[in-house]
């Protein structure tokens, strides 16, 4: 799973192999190690009593958790991402993005769990969007 954080949005990528464990498991997770035993972790958790995505950080963990109902439509449906945003005190708010990662147009051996790129079959996608 990849993060990306950049001012008030965060946005996960997942490979297929990650959304099947999110689906059988309800939960990914990473985290990065740092020098003197730190770490940097984040987990997506998909929770079935939730009615909007949430997102927090209890200074150990970034959480961000999603209703299992909007994770079965993106997960079964030819739909890209799950979009949100969270009221965070900020203008604007917390604006939250969680993707299929596709593979990319130009290979890279790091591609084989990701997702098939639509724009890489312009016939199969003539809108054109990713």
């Amino acid at each position: 799973m990849k993060l990306r954080i950049q001012g008030n949005s965060i946005r996960l990528r997942l490979t297929r192999s990650e959304v099947d464990r999110l689906v059988q498991d309800g939960s990914v997770a990473e985290r990065t190690g740092f020098p003197g035993d730190s770490a940097l972790a984040y987990r997506l958790r998909a929770l079935p009593a939730l009615r909007s995505p949430t997102a927090g950080f209890d200074g150990l963990e970034l959480l961000v958790c999603v209703p299992i109902k909007l994770i079965e439509t993106w997960v079964t449906t030819e739909q890209v991402s799950i979009e949100a945003n969270i009221p965070n005190g900020t203008p604007g708010g917390l604006s939250l993005l969680i993707e299929k990662d596709f593979a990319c147009l130009l290979p890279r051996g790091d591609d084989e769990d990701s997702f098939p790129n639509p724009a890489a079959n312009p016939a199969a996608n003539p809108s054109g969007e990713p």
